[in-house]
This record gives C-alpha cells, structure tokens and sequence, in this order.
C-alpha cells in the first residue's frame, strides 16, 4: 500500500482508515480541520455543516475516503446509513420544531457534490421552511419507460 499511498497523496491513519491528504473532509477526520462533531466511531463521523441549508443540518460521512457512492465498499455503507438514522432520530427529538427531514447526496459536480468525498446531508424540516428540492416533473410513455429499464437491468451486477 505504500507506493499507492505516496502516488495518490493518501494517509493512513489507521489500520482501517485511508484519507486523502487534500480533502477537505479527511483533513476533518484527521483532526486537522475542527468540527462540531454529533457522532462518531471507527467508521463513520457525523458534524454539523458550517453551511447549513436549515437549523441542525448536518453531515455524516465515511472516515475512508471514496469520491462517490459508486466508490464506497457496500459493508461501509451499511455503517454509514445506521449513522443516518441514529442522527435524523436524535434530530426529530432534539429539535421540537423539526416536522420532517431530508437526506440528500449527491455525486460528481454536475450533480451538485461540492466536495469530492461521499457524504449525506441530513436537512431538518418545518411546516413553511421556504426550502424547495422540488423539480420540474414530465411525463414518460411506457415504452420509452420500458426500453430505460431494460437498459439498466442490463448493467445491474
């Protein structure tokens, strides 16, 4: 692992955890960067977001470095949602005025991910918050429905 390491400027911190050194999520993970922390253990860290989209938001993401979801190892992600639950939970009863919640994540910048380190939003929500993750919706005929899933059943492992 050492010449992976020096190539792909990677620390490891542990026996488990690998970081990337320029990330700013690892830099967090690493201590380097402080956090108002909610969760943590050997895999998974959860912190409020300096930039929140509403009172509470917060982040939880894995200790590992993966850019994306595609990336992440399935076990890890397993870890990773339990957290999501245990802190949208603690989140609906912390906060008296919390009515709801979302979770969003988002991969590759064309998407909407800022930071290239698979994360979750945990966006608390209230009766006329004024936030809005509504789209435009359209309408599909069922052949063309059909002919997307056959593609993508096609690719599914």
């Amino acid at each position: 692992m050492g010449w992976i390491a020096f190539y792909f400027n990677l620390s490891i911190i542990s026996k488990e955890v690998v970081v990337l050194d320029e990330c700013i999520f690892c830099k967090i993970v690493k201590g380097e960067i402080p956090c108002t922390k909610l969760y943590e253990d050997e895999q998974v860290l959860s912190f409020l977001d300096i930039m929140p989209a509403a009172k509470g938001h917060a982040l939880v993401i894995p200790k590992n470095h993966y850019a994306t979801l595609l990336d992440m190892p399935h076990e890890e992600l397993k870890f990773v949602t339990e957290v999501i639950q245990k802190v949208a939970a603690a989140t609906m009863v912390a906060l008296p005025e919390v009515e709801g919640f979302n979770v969003l994540q988002s991969n590759n910048e064309v998407a909407g991910q800022l930071v290239p380190h698979v994360h979750f939003h945990i966006i608390p929500r209230h009766k006329d918050d004024k936030l809005n993750f509504a789209w435009e919706q359209g309408a599909s005929e069922m052949a063309e429905l059909k002919k997307y899933a056959e593609l993508v059943k096609g690719k599914i492992e």
